[in-house]
C-alpha cells in the first residue's frame, strides 16, 4: 500500500513565508531507504547480507530523530529504548552463528506505553502520575517478542490512560508525551488511543507496531493512518502486564502497513498465559501462522454489513467509502446497508458504566 513517500516532510512547514523555502519543501521527496519495507523484505535483506539488524535499527533511530523529534515533529515515540542497538547486535550474532528464531528475528518493533517492559524504559500510559514507573518484568506479549528475536525500538505516545482520562480528552495527547500528529495532515491528531503506534508505523519509524484497544483504539488510528490494524478476539493475546481499562474488552493487537505483516505478528504473540485466564479459553484454537489464511478470493460469497450513519456525511470521505465498497463488491462480497447504531445507543451508555467500574478495579 502507498506510504509516506512524498507528502509527510514536504508538507510539514507550510507556514513559512519564504517562497523559495516553500517551493523547496513542496518538491521534497522522502528518500528514506526503508520506506514501506515489510517483514519479508527486511528478512530477505538480512539473509542476503545487504543489511544487518543493527543497520536497520540505526536507520529507524535516525528516522525518529529526523521527523519525530525534529522536522515535522510527529511526536509519536515517547521513549527510545537505550538497549535497542544491543538487542540488534545480539540478533546479528545469532544469525551469523546460523540461528534465526523466526520471521521477527532482528525486526524493530515499537510498542504502546501502557505495556510493561522489564528494562530501562518506563511504563506510564502517558501519565505524569506514573512517571518513573519501571516495571519489574515484561508483559507476556513483550516476553514473546523477545523470544521471537524482535528488537524493542521504543515506546509510543498514546491518549493518556488509553483515552479513558476524561469525557473531553483529546486523542493522541498525554501529559507525559504531549500531542502526537497525524503524518498525513499535521494539524490533525492520528486518532486514539494507540495514536503513537499508528503515526509511527505509517511514517516508517518502525517495521511494525503494537497498540491496545478497548473500543476502536487499534482500528481507528489504523484507519486514519492508512494501516492494517487487528483487534484480536479477547483471549488470543495475553493482557498480563498491560495497564487496563476493561478486563472484558481490552486486548493488544498488531498495527502494520500490510495485511501479511499484521497476520505474522498476530500469530507470533498468540499463546495461552496462566496470568490471564481469558487466554485459557483459546487453548486448542490458537494458530501459529495466520498468514496461511490470507486468500485473495476470500471475500467471495461473504455478506458485509455497512452502517448507514457512515454514509453521506462528508462528500470527500463518502467518495472514498463508496470506492472501497466498490472494491469489496468487485471481489465477490455482498454489501448490506444496516441501521445498527441507533439500536445500540443505549447499550453504549450501559457499556460506559461497566467500564467505569472495570477501570477503577483494574488500575487498583
Amino acid at each position: 500500500m502507498a506510504g509516506l513517500t512524498t507528502l509527510v516532510v514536504g508538507a510539514c512547514n507550510t507556514v513559512s513565508t519564504d517562497k523559495k523555502e516553500e517551493q523547496k519543501e513542496a518538491e521534497f521527496v522522502d528518500q528514506f531507504e526503508l520506506n514501506e519495507a515489510t517483514i519479508t523484505i527486511l528478512q530477505q535483506k538480512m539473509q542476503n547480507k545487504e543489511y544487518t539488524s543493527r543497520a536497520i535499527t540505526e536507520l529507524y533511530l535516525k528516522r525518529i530523530d529526523a521527523i519525530d523529534k525534529a522536522g515535522p515533529k510527529l511526536n509519536a515515540v515517547i521513549q527510545v529504548n537505550p538497549d535497542a542497538l544491543n538487542m540488534a547486535d545480539a540478533m546479528d550474532r545469532e544469525r551469523k552463528n546460523g540461528k534465526v528464531r523466526g520471521l521477527l528475528h532482528g525486526i524493530p518493533v515499537l510498542i504502546k506505553d501502557n505495556i510493561d517492559t522489564g528494562d530501562n524504559m518506563m511504563t506510564t500510559a502517558g501519565a505524569l502520575a506514573l512517571s518513573g514507573n519501571f516495571a519489574k518484568q515484561d508483559a507476556f506479549i513483550v516476553h514473546k517478542l523477545r523470544q521471537a528475536g524482535a528488537v524493542l525500538l521504543g515506546k509510543t505516545n498514546l491518549s493518556e490512560w488509553a483515552n479513558f482520562r476524561s469525557t473531553h480528552s483529546t486523542s493522541a495527547w498525554s501529559s507525559r508525551g504531549g500531542q502526537t500528529k497525524c503524518p498525513y495532515i499535521l494539524d490533525r491528531n492520528p486518532s486514539g488511543s494507540s495514536a503513537g503506534s499508528g503515526s509511527a508505523a505509517s511514517a516508517n519509524l518502525c517495521a511494525i507496531a503494537i497498540g491496545t484497544e478497548t473500543d476502536g483504539s487499534i482500528v481507528s488510528p489504523s484507519s486514519v493512518n492508512g494501516l492494517v490494524g487487528i483487534k484480536p478476539t479477547v483471549g488470543l493475546w495475553s493482557r498480563s502486564g498491560i495497564i487496563p481499562i476493561s478486563k472484558t474488552q481490552d486486548t493488544a493487537g498488531p498495527m502494520a502497513r500490510t495485511v501479511k505483516d499484521a497476520a505474522i505478528l498476530l500469530g507470533v504473540l498468540a499463546e495461552a498465559d496462566t496470568q490471564d485466564l481469558y487466554t485459557l479459553t483459546s487453548k486448542g484454537k490458537i494458530q501459529a501462522d495466520y498468514t496461511r489464511f490470507l486468500d485473495a478470493n476470500g471475500l467471495k460469497g461473504k455478506r458485509i454489513g455497512v452502517e448507514k450513519d457512515g454514509l453521506k456525511v462528508n462528500t470527500g470521505m463518502d467518495k472514498l467509502f463508496q470506492d472501497a465498497l466498490a472494491v469489496l463488491k468487485s471481489k465477490g462480497a455482498t454489501i448490506v446497508e444496516i441501521e445498527l447504531y441507533k439500536e445500540i445507543k443505549q447499550a453504549g451508555r450501559d457499556e460506559f458504566t461497566v467500564l467505569l467500574y472495570e477501570f477503577k478495579d483494574g488500575v487498583n
